[in-house]
């Protein structure tokens, strides 16, 4: 994998390009709808061409990485004519690698390789893509070639049958950008007393960087904090009280993850089961 091209130049493209570069990979060409995209990419790859076509990325390297939009890879991979025994990988995470199925009928090896990052910020995605885990879905020997080129990378492997991605793709979802609309209630919640996003974010963030580190340490219920853990039956009824008074519309979804969070707090002997009726007749009442 000596010649390694993208086809599409987004944030994923971005980082996963300057990665492969950083661990002395060879990206030798980019193209992209958008040229300035393409030159974004390329500026920091010594020797990256920025070709005008997905054809041409695809002539020129022997792997090929379809990083566009989801619903363009699969008419991008039947667009281009592939020579056999090129390597063709989409990283997306919800695609079926049956998008492309074009390559593959030309005789190109295809795979998934799907980095479980968020690259809403490529430089910030660039920093934490060690260390992070690649979802590979191929057949041999592109298989152990994918896997090698995580190792290179300095990645997790995790290996995917045909038919799992949009179960996998949901749970990422629950610990990405659910994050995100729960920071954003949470942030509602602080600008009540007039404090502004950034405040509220100063005082969050933290807050959620020490909850990550207690679960990688204890694990999931172990590592779990919040009055639910401690049997603290006089906060939950205060955050239902408060919660009421604030928006109503926050309950059912508060009520349904302190539910969840007693199973755990069962789970780990934190409570007991007396505590645990008296936690679920809490949160049965503001529910419609």
């Amino acid at each position: 994998m000596d010649r390694i091209g993208f086809i599409g130049a987004g944030r994923l493209a971005r980082a996963l390009a300057w990665h492969c570069h950083a661990r002395g990979l060879h990206v030798t060409a980019v193209a992209s709808r958008t040229p300035a995209s393409a030159q974004q990419l390329a500026a920091r790859l010594p020797g990256c061409a920025v070709l005008d076509s997905a054809q041409a990325v695809s002539d020129r390297c022997s792997l090929v990485f379809i990083t566009t939009p989801d619903a363009a890879i699969e008419p991008t991979a039947a667009a281009i004519r592939w020579r056999a025994g090129v390597r063709v990988v989409h990283c997306s995470g919800a695609t079926e690698v049956a998008a492309l199925g074009a390559a593959q009928a030309a005789g190109a090896l295809t795979g998934g390789f799907h980095p479980m990052q968020t690259f809403a910020d490529p430089e910030a995605a660039l920093e934490h893509l060690p260390g992070c885990t690649v979802t590979i879905e191929a057949e041999a020997p592109l298989d152990a070639e994918l896997s090698a080129l995580a190792t290179r990378l300095g990645c997790r492997i995790n290996h995917l049958p045909p038919g799992a991605r949009p179960l996998y793709h949901a749970a990422a979802g629950y610990a990405s950008q659910f994050i995100n609309a729960l920071l954003h209630d949470a942030v509602r919640m602080w600008q009540s007393w007039g404090a502004t996003e950034d405040d509220a974010l100063h005082a969050l963030l933290p807050l959620l960087h020490g909850t990550l580190a207690s679960i990688a340490g204890s694990g999931i219920a172990a590592g779990m904090p919040g009055p639910v853990s401690r049997g603290d039956t006089r906060s939950v009824a205060g955050h239902v009280a408060a919660l009421r008074s604030f928006d109503p519309a926050t309950l059912p979804l508060y009520a349904e993850l302190c539910q969840r969070t007693i199973t755990l707090a069962l789970q780990q002997g934190r409570i007991d089961s007396p505590c645990a009726s008296h936690l679920h007749r809490l949160l049965a009442a503001p529910l419609p």
